[in-house]
């Protein structure tokens, strides 16, 4: 089957198996790679991107059902100069990550939070990236670059 949706701007059309699963598309397709696979059953948000501008786990949506969407990845977030997205620039400054591969998941999810819930305080945003699972830090850093990327994208 034929799809057509905008992924990072970009007006895309691809061909798929009814069963292909959006994070597939993303990946092997697009080699959008930013977008990873952690769990494939929605458990860890490794693999969070947003879709009409919600927060959505993409091992857990058909390809199919981003007909029409507007999708946004990690890769999208950077501005068109190379500079980074305000969150991202936060989990740089703050600690935010050490080993990386729960990050792109975890700035996708907050930077729908922090445009859901703009002054968010630190027990929303653990609360709100509870279904986004990291083995190396220990949140509060995590949680730091959120305020830090919230303030910034207010400014």
């Amino acid at each position: 089957m034929q799809i057509t949706f905008t992924v990072n701007g970009n007006n895309v059309t691809l061909d798929v198996a009814p069963n292909t699963l959006l994070v597939q598309a993303l990946r092997e397709q697009m080699q959008l790679t930013g977008t990873h696979v952690g769990c494939d059953t929605a458990q860890c948000g490794a693999c969070t991107v947003l879709m009409n501008g919600n927060a959505i786990k993409a091992c857990n949506v058909l390809a199919a059902q981003a007909q029409g969407a507007q999708i946004t990845t990690i890769e999208g977030l950077a501005h068109a100069d190379g500079s980074l997205h305000p969150m991202q620039e936060a989990f740089k400054n703050c600690h935010g990550l050490q080993c990386g591969f729960c990050t792109p998941g975890m700035v996708m999810r907050a930077v729908n939070l922090c445009e859901q819930k703009p002054d968010a305080s630190a027990q929303d945003i653990r609360h709100m990236l509870e279904g986004n699972l990291c083995r190396c830090t220990g949140y509060q850093n995590i949680v730091m670059a959120v305020q830090q990327g919230a303030a910034a994208m207010k400014a």
